[in-house]
């Protein structure tokens, strides 16, 4: 298993609003038995990480905002899946469930493929195998998560999760045919609606569109498992999934920030300010102390 804890949570001084981030998908510690079974190299497995997405908001917490972050790698186990997303090609025992897309490209809880469909390993793991990976990494990372919602709601009345991301660039480059650089640079995705009150969506778009970004709307990125598990918007749940072109950031090559990762933590600080300063919509406390 990993060599140490599954995330890092990092607390505020004094907490704000009710805002939290999270970014599940920027782990980096590859157990080495995992490396050792796996087809692919190292780097190749990094290509399912959105790399250093937590380096890019690493300044919430000086906002008054708490911030979880994965240390367990996507490759590895999922955070972004429910915990019964099991791929039955990539997991022994498991029965065929219902239709899922996800689970069908291989990209369960127990992820089979990384980017471009590779595969991770020639053979299933067992399912007790899977079972301590989500022992291990998937469920002590969604207690904390959990407790961090529930304790900011406890605080505030209700939780505004935005949900870090990044996606590669060629995900989005065809979103404009015909019009060079017209791509959107941020996709955010509340579900169709789903997962946040508008208020709130049209809020953390408009802090991304203050700052001089692109930004489109819940596709081709429209929320997964965290959206739909934590979004619950009548009760004051809030779940906005920002998904950012690595681009921007990351020579997606070689997996390490080029010299744009800088000028995007800069054109970014503005935007966590804002996203800082959320506030829940209107009749939203009395509604979460029903």
């Amino acid at each position: 298993m990993l060599s140490g804890p599954a995330f890092d949570l990092m607390l505020p001084e004094v907490p704000g609003g009710p805002v939290v981030f999270a970014s599940p998908h920027s782990g980096r510690d590859y157990p080495r038995a995992f490396l050792e079974q796996s087809l692919l190299d190292p780097r190749s497995l990094r290509s399912s990480e959105d790399a250093y997405v937590d380096r890019l908001i690493a300044d919430a917490p000086a906002l008054g905002v708490p911030l979880i972050a994965a240390r367990a790698p996507r490759a590895f186990v999922d955070l972004n899946r429910a915990a019964d997303e099991f791929d039955p090609l990539a997991v022994e025992d498991v029965g065929r469930g219902a239709a899922n897309p996800r689970v069908a490209a291989g990209l369960g809880v127990i992820p089979r493929v990384v980017a471009n469909g590779r595969p991770i390993r020639r053979n299933r793991i067992s399912r007790a195998e899977a079972e301590a990976r989500l022992d291990a990494c998937w469920r002590p990372y969604h207690r904390a998560l959990g407790d961090l919602i529930g304790a900011t709601r406890a605080r505030t009345g209700g939780a505004v999760l935005i949900d870090w991301h990044s996606m590669p660039h060629e995900a989005i480059a065809h979103l404009a045919p015909g019009a060079r650089g017209a791509h959107p640079e941020v996709v955010l995705g509340d579900r169709f609606g789903a997962a946040a009150a508008p208020e709130i969506s049209a809020a953390v778009e408009a802090a991304f569109r203050a700052a001089g970004f692109r930004v489109a709307r819940n596709t081709p990125f429209a929320g997964a498992h965290v959206a739909q598990a934590y979004g619950r918007p009548a009760e004051g749940l809030h779940v906005v999934q920002v998904e950012i072109d690595r681009a921007l950031y990351l020579d997606e090559a070689r997996i390490e920030p080029h010299a744009g990762f800088e000028v995007l933590r800069a054109r970014l600080g503005p935007v966590l300010a804002a996203l800082a300063a959320l506030e829940l919509p209107r009749g939203a406390l009395g509604l979460a102390a029903e």
